[in-house]
């Protein structure tokens, strides 16, 4: 990944993948530009096999992404507000769908569109100073870019309903209490534990662990039927694969796995 970018910083470390959200000026809130150039990014991390993990981090200790840039707003009509949620949704829809899983670390404000970006990642882990929350509602508007539909699915209705139509903020803490997201911990630790995290989900089976993430996400979104229909074909289809017999191997032989994605 050589490209240079104007809103996005990349950083490998071995098989983990860090995205840094790089408009730290603006609290790395979103234009069309941003949202262009996050997009790239995950398409080529989607096709580097040798990238086994995503991590999405904002710069700076402040924000992890205040969400969409409101400077845009006075100019924008019904249609261009449209095309721009569209856009947002496509964008974000990448993050969901993308075969590896990925991690947001909430280094900061996770607001409107941030906080939309932090529910399309499979695990949110959050600095103790973080707050979060869906102030859309404030400035008339409504969440834009899949907060009412992934909200819903992570917190329930009530809760969501409470996020998003009081538009208030929540602290670190209280987000962990309602399960919007998976642990909160000291900044200074932030990017040790999301290391951490990472790097046990890199070295995973990466054929195994794509499907669990699509039975998980899309399973939970049918009815229970057409859900275990789903988690049986998947289940089935892992069982082709080398990563399988390495792993029964590797029980057998009390030995860790080195899977290949195969």
């Amino acid at each position: 990944m050589s490209k240079a970018y104007e809103n996005v910083k990349v950083e490998r470390e071995q098989n983990v993948l860090w995205i840094i959200l790089n408009r730290a000026h603006r609290l790395n809130s979103f234009n069309d530009v941003f949202l262009e150039e996050l997009a790239d990014v995950l398409d080529t991390a989607e096709k580097d096999a040798s990238v086994r993990c995503v991590v999405i981090i904002g710069d700076g200790d402040r924000a992890f992404s205040a969400g969409a840039d409101v400077t845009m707003f006075p100019k924008a009509t019904p249609v261009k507000a449209e095309e721009f949620s569209r856009l947002g949704q496509r964008v974000f829809g990448k993050v969901e769908e993308m075969s590896k899983p990925v991690i947001a670390a909430i280094n900061g404000f996770a607001l409107g569109g941030g906080l939309e970006l932090a529910l399309a990642c499979d695990f949110r882990i959050a600095a103790e100073h973080a707050e979060l929350g869906s102030p859309e509602i404030v400035l008339g508007l409504i969440p834009g870019w899949g907060g009412t539909q992934r909200l819903v699915r992570v917190v329930g209705l009530a809760r969501a309903k409470e996020i998003v139509m009081l538009g208030n903020r929540i602290k670190a803490e209280e987000a962990f209490r309602i399960g919007l997201v998976n642990k909160v911990v000291h900044f200074e630790k932030l990017r040790d534990e999301v290391r951490m995290w990472a790097q046990k989900l890199a070295d995973g089976p990466p054929v195994a662990m794509k499907y669990a993430k699509n039975a998980l996400n899309f399973g939970s979104q049918v009815p229970l039927d057409a859900g275990l229909r789903l988690e049986s074909s998947l289940m089935g289809l892992a069982f082709s694969t080398e990563d399988l017999k390495e792993g029964v191997e590797a029980f057998m032989s009390h030995r860790k796995a080195e899977f290949k994605g195969k």
